[in-house]
């Protein structure tokens, strides 16, 4: 296994990581920890959460399982803070009172006493980052958290944070977690640019795009009932367009063309582009995590780097997965 160094840090993790936001939403506890039984056995050893999935419970899996395993020391836990956990103005967002708070209560559920990368979910532009800051290093020198992150954060926002960081002599950003997948590649403009050259690690969500990169929708109206888009519809829904399905279905028919599944492709695409660490995988089922683990040990062949980027060249969109950004302006499903 070769493992990589998440940003400008020590850190070593596998180029994939398991995603934990389907534990509790759908899945049942003992599903989740079969699937934490053999992402660590095939040498996966990133799990990512938030206290925001299904209420907290996500967390709570994970953390009976590692009570149970007792492997703490072999796995990397990732959280997040941002989005409300109870019905008070301050029980959410980036503020010190919030972040100090959650982290708190992360912990108990997660039954550790300490986060590997703990992550701000979402930005929070009214607060001042040097608070933000200020929070989140204080846990890293009281030892509750190892190092910190984003998620799906614009790029000047994380530029900010990592200078505000180095005048202050605080604890810096090693990593943004950002949407990125073949159908929507607009991170490509300014974000990956940015963690190249300032050594900031990529760990990308939506890397199958929902699905559309495995052919799994045929009308964006009617989506299939046990898909995210129909269980939870809104945003995820959303995310779904006509030109994604098209896209989606030439994805499909050229990696099947090249004897490669798309779901084995479509992750390794993503695995292999420039400043990514590694992409987060959220399966439903043993069988589909044991389907994409042989990609830890593939390349993406040059000849299938250009095949995909003539389905969506770099940095466009045609699908929307920052719809969950408040600051993303452009809106996918309205272009023609």
């Amino acid at each position: 296994m070769h493992y990589r160094t998440l940003g400008r840090s020590g850190l070593k993790i596998a180029p994939l990581g398991l995603g934990a936001d389907n534990f509790a939403n759908p899945l049942p506890e003992a599903t989740a920890h079969a699937i934490l039984d053999r992402a660590v056995a095939g040498g996966v050893n990133l799990v990512d959460t938030s206290n925001s999935y299904a209420n907290g419970d996500s967390e709570r899996f994970i953390g009976r399982w590692l009570h149970a395993r007792r492997n703490r020391h072999t796995v990397v836990i990732a959280s997040k803070v941002h989005y409300p956990t109870g019905p008070g103005p301050n029980d959410r967002g980036n503020s010190r009172r919030h972040i100090l708070a959650a982290c708190e209560d992360s912990l108990r559920r997660l039954q550790t006493e300490y986060i590997d990368l703990y992550q701000l979910h979402r930005p929070s532009p009214e607060i001042p980052i040097e608070e933000t800051l200020y929070a989140l290093d204080r846990l890293v020198r009281d030892g509750k958290v190892r190092y910190i992150g984003t998620t799906t954060h614009p790029a000047w926002q994380v530029m900010e944070a990592l200078h505000v960081s180095e005048v202050r002599g605080w604890t810096r950003f090693i990593s943004e977690q950002p949407p990125y997948n073949l159908l929507d590649r607009r991170a490509e403009n300014e974000l990956v640019p940015l963690a190249l050259k300032y050594g900031l690690g990529l760990l990308p969500w939506g890397s199958l795009a929902a699905g559309i990169l495995v052919g799994r929708y045929r009308d964006a109206a009617a989506p299939p009932p046990n898909s995210r888009a129909a269980l939870r519809g809104g945003i995820y829904a959303e995310r779904v367009t006509p030109r994604g399905i098209a896209a989606g279905d030439r994805f499909v028919a050229m990696a099947e063309a090249a004897g490669v599944s798309p779901a084995q492709l479509g992750l390794l695409w993503v695995k292999d582009q420039p400043g990514v660490t590694a992409p987060l995988y959220g399966p439903r089922s043993v069988a589909q995590l044991e389907h994409v683990l042989p990609i830890l040990e593939m390349a993406l062949p040059d000849e299938l780097r250009q095949a995909c980027d003539a389905i969506n060249p770099p940095g466009s969109a045609v699908a929307d997965f920052h719809n969950s950004a408040p600051w993303m302006k452009m809106k996918i499903a309205e272009m023609p």
